[in-house]
């Protein structure tokens, strides 16, 4: 046995080679076809991106804005999806035309501690939105199944087998399994919005932004129009698709010497994302619309998947006769729970990848996938079981409240973790060095600076509200709380940028 393969037998071993080694490059991509055929061969990446963007995370933050705005905040959807095209697109295009993913191209400008530090802050993020993923698959499997809910929480750990399986099929049968989930949700949320009979003029008209859009007032159910954008921005672009976009766009396989060939699979590989993104857009727009249109205004005394399911199977809640009639049957409830579950576990498959790419990218390490997943899934656990023995006392309706901002809580993370991924991700895309041809143009360049700067500073401002959820009682330590993590933020930021600035002049040196 050589020493790579005596590596390869332990739980966690080096490696620096290319990333997904083992789907990298095994897509066969055919020559002189048609544009739909090549449009199929190069579709499934964007899927697995656009599962990030419709994961349980979105749900009640897009519904609750719903019930409380109508369909101002539709615009905020709008805003935050095509932010998201640009920033998957330039993702896609770093990992075909570098033949790195996002970790690898900075980690190789940067230095090992710094390399670290962002390791742990991208996994601290990747964790948070398990939390979400283990809430909604557990809720799911016990509005369906009528599982206790701690014993749901365990057995949403087991998807680690089917991940196991998954793996040994091909990559391209992830591909589809996660499209056929995406499509059960859209049908899904799609006929319960065409039943509801919604405002089509105002759903138009609300997604022209304008100055109530971001307004600190009013204040509906605590929320103001300000915090629901924030939420819906900050449920909807993640970093960790950043990094798995970079890395499974690499999965088909194309000749680096044919610059044509190269621009093809950058061409196709931003259809596929768009076309699925836009698929996203749409269910969470029908989501925001489910809010308005399904519901009675102000109804949904309980914002909690629990309350939601509740209220769907509640003729008198619901704005319309037919409505009624169909929730009578419990199909409405049930199509939800369904479409719950499949966005669970969805989320699952793109999350334990995006964690292989950035410990391989960030500090050259590998665990087997199943290792990964059951160590990762066991830590989201344990948040959740803790929320729920602490309210085991309370209320049924205040112990579903509190797994609900557990769910919403944890997404500080991403506030902190996303500027780490964009601004790295814009500065390695405007360079010629690392992109030749395929750098940036001027339009690009301008898009991507304003949606990097606007998303950043739009996190950061929203920081202290969520800081303050964790220490509800005591709004002076939650602010000092927030300055010291704003200004940890902008140190790390500082520091990540002058490095990969003289990372990248070394580079072009050489």
């Amino acid at each position: 046995m050589n020493d790579k393969e005596h590596q390869r037998h332990r739980l966690i071993y080096h490696t620096n080679g290319k990333s997904l080694e083992e789907i990298n490059g095994t897509v066969e991509v055919p020559k002189n076809v048609g544009f739909f055929k090549m449009l199929l061969t190069y579709s499934g990446p964007g899927a697995l991106v656009a599962v990030g963007y419709m994961d349980p995370g979105n749900w009640s933050t897009s519904i609750t804005g719903g019930q409380n705005f109508q369909y101002l905040l539709i615009s905020v959807i709008l805003m935050s999806s095509l932010i998201a095209m640009l920033l998957q697109y330039m993702s896609a295009k770093l990992g075909i035309v570098s033949q790195m993913d996002l970790a690898q191209a900075i980690r190789a400008r940067t230095s090992k501690s710094l390399g670290i530090v962002l390791w742990i802050l991208t996994e601290l993020a990747i964790m948070a939105t398990d939390i979400a993923e283990v809430i909604g698959a557990a809720i799911a499997l016990y509005l369906l199944f009528n599982i206790p809910l701690i014993l749901a929480f365990f057995i949403t750990v087991l998807d680690v087998f089917l991940l196991l399986l998954l793996t040994r099929v091909g990559f391209r049968k992830i591909e589809a399994l996660v499209i056929c989930l995406i499509l059960v949700i859209l049908v899904i949320f799609a006929y319960q919005v065409a039943l509801s009979n919604p405002d089509w003029k105002g759903i138009i008209e609300g997604f022209i932004p304008n100055s109530r859009t971001f307004a600190s007032s009013p204040t509906v159910a605590g929320m103001s129009p300000l915090t629901g954008a924030l939420g819906i921005i900050g449920a909807t672009v993640m970093p960790h698709n950043l990094y798995l976009h970079s890395s499974i766009s690499q999965s088909r396989k194309i000749n680096h010497q044919d610059k044509s060939d190269v621009a093809r699979a950058v061409r196709f590989s931003t259809w596929d994302s768009n076309i699925q993104l836009t698929v996203a857009f749409v269910v969470n727009s029908l989501l925001l619309i489910m809010g308005v249109a399904v519901f009675k205004t102000g109804v949904i005394d309980d914002p909690s998947f629990f309350g939601l399911y509740d209220a769907l199977s509640n003729p008198t809640v619901l704005s319309n006769g037919l409505l009624a009639d169909v929730a009578k049957t419990g199909a409405l409830s049930t199509l939800f729970a369904v479409a719950l579950l499949a966005s669970g576990q969805n989320s699952t498959i793109t999350g334990t990848l995006t964690g292989q790419v950035i410990m391989e990218g960030f500090i050259h390490m590998r665990m087997p996938m199943w290792a990964r997943r059951l160590v990762t899934r066991l830590l989201s656990v344990v948040p959740v079981l803790i929320c729920v023995s602490m309210t085991r006392g309370q209320t049924l309706k205040a112990q579903h409240e509190a797994i609900n901002n557990l769910m919403n809580n944890s997404q500080v993370f991403l506030a902190f973790a996303l500027p780490f991924s964009i601004i790295p991700l814009l500065m390695l895309t405007n360079s010629k060095k690392e992109m030749g041809d395929f750098k940036n143009n001027f339009i690009i360049k301008c898009l991507g600076w304003f949606s990097v700067i606007a998303l950043t500073y739009l996190n950061l401002i929203g920081l202290p509200d969520q800081i303050a959820n964790f220490i509800p009682h005591n709004l002076g330590l939650s602010h000092l709380i927030s300055g010291f993590l704003i200004l940890g933020v902008l140190f790390l930021l500082i520091w990540t940028i002058v490095e990969l600035y003289r990372g990248n002049k070394k580079m072009m040196a050489c």
